[in-house]
């Protein structure tokens, strides 16, 4: 695999779709008593989570944001 190759594959595994923002959208409302937003932002500012994690948990701001 070239580096180039390593590259794509790293930037397609940290890709989150419509749908994967949706549900953790629901799921934060979930855990924070609807409130998303300040949940992502809460969990996001907490640490101790995977990088994926964390750009999804971005995705869900930029989209609460709009």
């Amino acid at each position: 695999m070239t580096a180039f190759e390593r590259f794509v594959t790293s930037f397609r595994s940290q890709w989150i779709s419509p749908s994967e923002v949706r549900l953790e959208t629901w799921a934060l409302g979930g855990r924070h008593q609807g409130r998303a937003l300040e949940g992502a932002r809460s969990e996001l500012k907490a640490g101790g989570i995977s990088i994926r994690q964390a750009v999804l948990l971005r995705a869900v701001i930029r989209s609460l944001r709009h």
